[in-house]
């Protein structure tokens, strides 16, 4: 009786979507009447013998590892740049988050004046200081479309990262570091034998965090590019949107969804499983 109102709201919220998904998946069915005939699996068969979709499996792929092992690197840095004596910390620290708390709206139009080919301001810099001998269509071609997708992502999507190491930073005992010290150890042996071990625990969950979150982005690629030039950043986030709105294929979409459903299941499992082990860790 206890648990009867969350699990009410889970099966309303939860399992009656996925289970509506999963159902319009078998289906041949039209976006605007939401009526078709069943087909059972045909369209996940169609859909792994499709380019189309091992293209945007690809394309996501790609799109996650790069811009989650960007977001790791740059956010280990510069956590560890405001966990030291830096002058104005307390407004670095403010300022960092400033592009995770910008809307990715807005943050995507900016981008796209910065990067315009005839009268972006990064083009201009770049060709009056002679770096190029012409404009670089950042987005209107491969694989500058990527690239700079990546990039914007990295630097929209990096603060999250800042957060949760700085945290964990301010957690550690000074007199490890201070018998370091003691014993000859430099600022690199120091981070790697002090700072990455008491690091790992939340390295481990924001990476399978940030991979899940990035798996699934799709404002931000959508907005930047719309998937192309020529599908090169249609993620499956965006092949979803295209069959299941300007083709007007619900089933296909909602079979694509399922599908990055159970590819997500694997970073569930992981994530859940680590939550199990710090849990174990805990009470030992």
């Amino acid at each position: 009786m206890l648990i009867a109102p969350t699990m009410a709201f889970f099966l309303l919220l939860v399992a009656y979507p996925l289970f509506q998904a999963f159902w319009i998946s078998l289906h041949e069915m039209s976006t605007l009447t939401l009526t078709g005939p069943f087909v059972g699996l045909a369209n996940y068969s169609r859909l792994l013998a499709s380019e189309q979709f091992w293209g945007a499996l690809y394309t996501s792929a790609v799109w996650t590892v790069s811009s989650v092992l960007l977001q790791t690197a740059l956010g280990i840095a510069i956590a560890l740049a405001l966990h030291g004596p830096l002058f104005g910390r307390t407004f670095a620290r403010g300022l960092v988050l400033f592009p995770y708390l910008l809307t990715t709206a807005v943050a995507v139009l900016i981008w796209r004046w910065l990067l315009n080919d005839l009268y972006g301001i990064i083009n201009y810099v770049i060709l009056e200081y002679e770096i190029v001998d012409r404009p670089i269509a950042w987005l209107g071609r491969m694989p500058n479309a990527m690239i700079t997708v990546v990039l914007i992502g990295t630097w929209k999507l990096f603060p999250f990262v800042v957060i949760a190491v700085l945290a964990r930073l301010q957690t550690i005992p000074l007199h490890l570091y201070e018998a370091a010290r003691i014993d000859g150890a430099n600022a690199l042996e120091r981070f790697w034998d002090i700072t990455l071990p008491q690091l790992r625990g939340v390295l481990a969950l924001v990476l399978v965090l940030r991979t899940i979150w990035d798996f699934k982005e799709f404002d931000l690629i959508y907005l930047m590019t719309g998937g192309g030039p020529r599908r090169g950043t249609e993620t499956l986030p965006l092949l979803v949107y295209q069959q299941s709105f300007p083709e007007l294929q619900a089933g296909r979409g909602a079979a694509v969804a399922v599908l990055m459903l159970l590819i997500m299941l694997v970073f569930f499992a992981v994530y859940f499983r680590m939550q199990a082990a710090d849990e174990e860790r805990d009470r030992r």
